[in-house]
């Protein structure tokens, strides 16, 4: 049976028709990823499965008894609470049983008879539902989730009416993952969250959440390593494909193949009605033009436009002026607030065509780094060179000072530099971007007032890619941008320079995983401790490597605890051994049966199969596997279970 099913919805503001027959159900315990171009429905279809807004007609339907939990873009606490006290809001149900439970444990001092009797039966129901909500170790479950979304036990003692917009988000994530509802609906999770975060969440919902998730996101890896299946809404249905984001991208471009066939047919019949109205809509025919051209305007009205991200990206960009060999050049770059140090001793040469990612925990100082480079902070030590005729376009986070009565193309026709080197770019070459970062030709009509935040970012995006900058900045540019938009992106600045691609230098603050690996191949790597380094290659070459190294410094302390628990139980074998209760004999334990050449291969069976777990885990091919590493890591606890007592038999015999 279902645990959701959502049937034909429509919903419309106003006369723009935003979700129309939307279907579709979610089994027990399967992950979905919902995607869609901005604006397309998938924030209003989760508000109605959550139940904050009614649809205009359609049904939604969530199995008796359980539980869906919804992340709002704006959680709310009370301002009085401490962050950790605010996390713990998650097990308001389980405290209240523990009350009740308390108050049976009372009455039952001086309760008799027949209430004696109900009051037992009632401390049964209580301690299984105990057991139901989490039981008495919570403590350890709210530290581990509240660390692994990157807040610090530093933060734990704030008031919650102190904590900034992004801390405010993942303490919203932090609770909803706590309570454990029976279907989690995320409305981008990821937006507040650092790369190590983002890691934590995906390992948290693919190997230890077992209930649902619908989750929409424009975090690529992590829809490729949570969900088995896509629900894309476009223009108002729901189209569902089976697998993660990459299978869902392949089948997608064969149907956009499909329609874009379709589109061409269409528009032949188009073209030839066009030919035969033009040709007898004066004469002897020109009743059958006339009743051709009316068929005509309904055909077209329903025709689908060609799939905007089928069309190739054959722009060329404008040439940036010449810097020689350096862009920026730093040496020895250190900043610090009080005792708080941001990075120090950082040296690096930017030169024209580096793509350079700068990637930190949240707070680290990645957006600090770029502005002390570009002379807008003060850095306090090292020496910072800026070119003479370096000219650099900043992607900030807020887009200021734009006229909200331009249009798109106006907007693009302003700022851009004509391909031939020109000051203006023509009505044209403008539209031409324009299309190419995904504006159709009525979304290029659009006034700025009225773009929604991805679009703006879309449209500020196009404008500086070809603005003919030799240095471009970009800080979190896909914050607010669709997938499609983000590839779009990612095209641009992946495209040889000979070919008319971006050929300045870039440097590109990030958590996206997908546009880092996409577009750079060196990394200003800080650690939010004052350390800064610079890594030569791609992002995934930094992970492997951090991978590699985490792992190895696991199985070193794994290592220490199995060595500090032998010698425990080495000393303890030293002890003069009691005499089992009830005057049992040794005889009666298994272990005292084998010999101890038996023991010996228990042993070392044991000790063989958990070193080539460890081993298992530390590739990379595995370790991209979440069901196999959980499946690798329960074996390697039941082993590390099963030899302790094995070696405790053993150094007991070893010692006598």
């Amino acid at each position: 049976m279902p645990l959701l099913t959502v049937s034909n919805l429509r919903h419309a503001y106003g006369t723009h028709l935003v979700l129309d027959g939307a279907t579709f159900s979610l089994e027990p315990g399967e992950k979905v990823g919902l995607v869609g171009r901005n604006g397309c429905g998938k924030s209003t279809l989760m508000r109605i499965i959550e139940g904050v807004l009614k649809p205009d007609s359609g049904s939604v339907q969530l199995q008796r008894n359980a539980r869906a939990g919804y992340l709002s873009q704006e959680p709310r606490f009370d301002p009085e609470e401490t962050l950790r006290e605010a996390a713990e809001g998650a097990f308001a149900e389980l405290h209240e049983a523990h009350r009740q439970l308390h108050r049976v444990f009372d009455d039952m001092a001086t309760a008799e008879g027949d209430a004696l009797d109900r009051l037992l039966r009632r401390q049964a129901d209580l301690e299984h539902r105990v057991e139901t909500l989490g039981g008495y170790a919570i403590d350890h479950r709210i530290d581990a989730t509240l660390h692994g979304l990157g807040l610090t036990d530093e933060q734990f003692a704030l008031p919650t009416r102190s904590l900034s917009g992004g801390q405010r988000g993942r303490l919203g994530l932090a609770r909803l993952l706590l309570e454990e509802p029976d279907l989690l609906l995320l409305d981008e999770p990821t937006n507040h969250l650092d790369i190590a975060g983002r890691e934590w969440l995906e390992t948290f919902l693919a190997e230890e959440y077992h209930g649902a998730v619908l989750v929409v996101s424009h975090d690529r890896w992590l829809l490729d390593r949570v969900v088995s299946r896509i629900i894309e809404v476009d223009r108002g249905s729901t189209r569902e494909y089976p697998g993660n984001y990459h299978k869902f991208i392949e089948l997608r471009r064969e149907r956009q193949l499909t329609q874009a066939r379709d589109f061409e047919k269409q528009m032949d019949r188009v073209k030839s009605e066009q030919a035969f109205i033009l040709r007898y809509k004066a004469g002897q025919r020109a009743k059958q033009a006339r009743g051709r051209a009316s068929r005509l305007e309904r055909f077209k009205a329903g025709m689908d436009e060609r799939p905007v991200e089928l069309e190739v990206m054959n722009l060329r960009l404008p040439k940036p002026p010449r810097v020689g060999d350096s862009v920026v050049f730093v040496e020895g770059l250190s900043k610090r607030y009080g005792d708080n140090v941001l990075f120090e001793g950082l040296d690096l040469r930017i030169a024209p065509g580096d793509r350079i990612g700068i990637i930190g925990p949240n707070g680290a100082g990645k957006t600090t780094l770029v502005r002390a480079m570009l002379g807008e902070v003060e850095a306090d030590e090292g020496k910072i060179r800026l070119s003479a005729r370096a000219s650099v376009g900043y992607l900030r986070q807020t887009h200021e000072n734009l006229d909200p009565d331009l249009t798109v193309w106006e907007y693009l026709q302003r700022v851009i530099i004509g391909v031939d080197g020109g000051a203006k770019a023509s009505e044209q070459q403008a539209r031409d971007l324009a299309g190419a970062f995904l504006f159709s030709g009525q979304d290029q009509e659009k006034t700025i007032g009225v773009l929604s935040g991805g679009e703006k970012m879309r449209m500020v995006l196009a404008g500086l890619m070809a603005s003919a900058k030799n240095l471009i900045v970009l800080d979190e540019p896909t914050n607010h941008l669709d997938i499609p938009s983000a590839e779009r992106l990612e095209q641009t600045l992946a495209k040889d320079p000979d070919d008319g691609g971006y050929e300045g230098a870039l440097l590109l603050i990030s958590h996206d995983r997908a546009l880092l690996e996409a577009t750079c191949d060196r990394l200003v790597v800080l650690d939010g401790h004052g350390g800064i380094r610079v890594f030569e290659g791609r992002f995934s070459d930094w992970h492997e490597q951090e991978d590699t190294r985490k792992r190895a410094a696991d199985l070193a302390s794994k290592a220490a605890s199995e060595a500090e628990a032998k010698r425990r139980a080495a000393e303890n074998a030293k002890q003069p051994a009691s005499k089992p209760k009830g005057g049992a004999d040794r005889k009666a334990d298994p272990l005292a049966q084998l010999s101890l050449q038996q023991l010996e291969q228990r042993i070392e069976k044991g000790q063989a199969r958990i070193q080539a777990i460890d081993r298992e885990m530390v590739d990379p091919k595995v370790y991209s596997d979440g069901r196999k590493v959980g499946k690798l890591q329960a074996e390697r606890d039941k082993l590390m279970g099963e030899l302790e007592p094995l070696e405790f038999e053993w150094a007991r015999r070893a010692d006598l």
